[in-house]
């Protein structure tokens, strides 16, 4: 029985740090200035469009459907990397390891500690790329999904090695849905609060060296778990701090 609640507080950890990482990917320095950019792009509108209270409802479909397509890519990488973690079920440990020395080199990327020129590049949307009605709104959430800013990269390749390590499709597909959940949402709210979101991006973007720093940590800590295999250890952490969890599932 303690086995099977320690299976289910590590999922239920893992959906938690899928969903801090996809807010983590938001906020990064090259996903946040350009949000103003794709609210345009997605729903077709100018930015005083954008701000005009009586356009609001299109621009949040809009987004909604942008969210949508992104959400589909990353759910169908959830469920490949569970079915590559299955197929290649004698090497788990071993995959995991790999990830995590991966995962790694890219926090101390982001920490300064060595510079990668590969994510130092941005990815931005052309200007053949206007939104025209939901599923060209979800045409383009796809389109973002497939050609991420490359620093996400890192962090969705962090929960995807999390993927990897289930023996479940499902389980991988709502850890990746988590990771959509923690980006899509903030796109969300900024597209149903333009004006507001806009002064927000402001305030956060003296501190995007900080937030190179936080992303650089994370990577760290989930690189160092995979690569020593104690992930599973957080699940019995968690149950000591709130043994409440024992009763999930």
């Amino acid at each position: 029985m303690l086995g099977a609640y320690i299976i289910d507080a590590g999922l239920l950890v893992g959906l938690g740090i899928a969903l801090m990482a996809g807010f983590i990917s938001f906020i990064s320095p090259c996903v946040l200035p350009i949000v103003p950019a794709y609210l345009a792009y997605v729903s077709g509108m100018t930015f005083a469009e954008l701000k005009d209270e009586h356009r609001r409802r299109d621009a949040i479909v809009a987004s909604s459907f942008f969210v949508l397509g992104l959400s589909t890519v990353f759910v169908l990488l959830g469920i490949a990397a569970s079915a590559v973690g299955i197929l290649f079920l004698s090497y788990q440990k071993l995959i995991g390891q790999i990830a995590g020395c991966v995962i790694l080199v890219f926090g101390l990327h982001f920490l300064g500690v060595l510079r990668l020129p590969f994510l130092e590049r941005e990815y931005r949307p052309g200007s053949n790329l206007r939104g025209n009605g939901a599923f060209g709104a979800y045409l383009l959430g796809l389109a973002f999904a497939f050609g991420w800013v490359p620093c996400i990269g890192p962090v969705l390749g962090a929960i995807l090695a999390l993927a990897a390590q289930e023996d479940s499709m499902a389980w991988g597909a709502l850890l990746l849905f988590a990771y959509a959940a923690g980006l899509g949402i903030p796109f969300l709210i900024c597209g149903a609060f333009i004006g507001w979101s806009m002064k927000w991006m402001g305030r956060i973007k003296p501190h995007f060296p900080i937030l190179e720093k936080v992303i650089g940590l994370f990577l760290v800590a989930m690189g160092v778990l995979l690569l020593s295999g104690r992930f599973s250890d957080i699940a019995y952490w968690i149950l000591e701090l709130a043994p409440w969890m024992a009763a999930v599932g």
